[in-house]
């Protein structure tokens, strides 16, 4: 197996109020919508993010982002009223831990704080 790229995927009940969130998230708008149900985005040639609207899965995932640095991360988060959680250490780095709107849980995960 030769794997270029990976998708995370996420499921939610409706696509028009998670793609919104997402884009806060994110800071930018879906990249595309290859179709219907379905939104993209793409951040590196290997690193993409897929949102699907199926109810029956949606609140049941996990998507984990490495930033760097995570403390302005979180302010950001903050402003935007997404809700993060408070920074937790842990052996080696940092994370976030907020929810989207269906309950799927984001982690943002970092080395360093600042």
């Amino acid at each position: 197996m030769s794997i270029q790229t990976i998708f995370a995927h996420i499921s939610c009940a409706d696509l028009g109020r998670s793609e919104a969130w997402y884009a806060h998230l994110f800071g930018k708008p879906a990249t595309r919508h290859p179709m219907a149900g379905l939104a993209e985005w793409h951040f590196t040639e290997s690193a993409e993010m897929q949102l699907y609207e199926d109810s029956t899965n949606a609140g049941h995932g996990t998507l984990t982002l490495g930033v760097l640095p995570l403390e302005p991360e979180h302010e950001r988060l903050e402003a935007l009223g997404l809700q993060p959680g408070p920074i937790e250490e842990a052996d080696d780095f940092f994370i976030v831990r907020l929810r989207d709107p269906d309950r799927n849980l984001v982690v943002l995960a970092s080395a360093k704080r600042r």
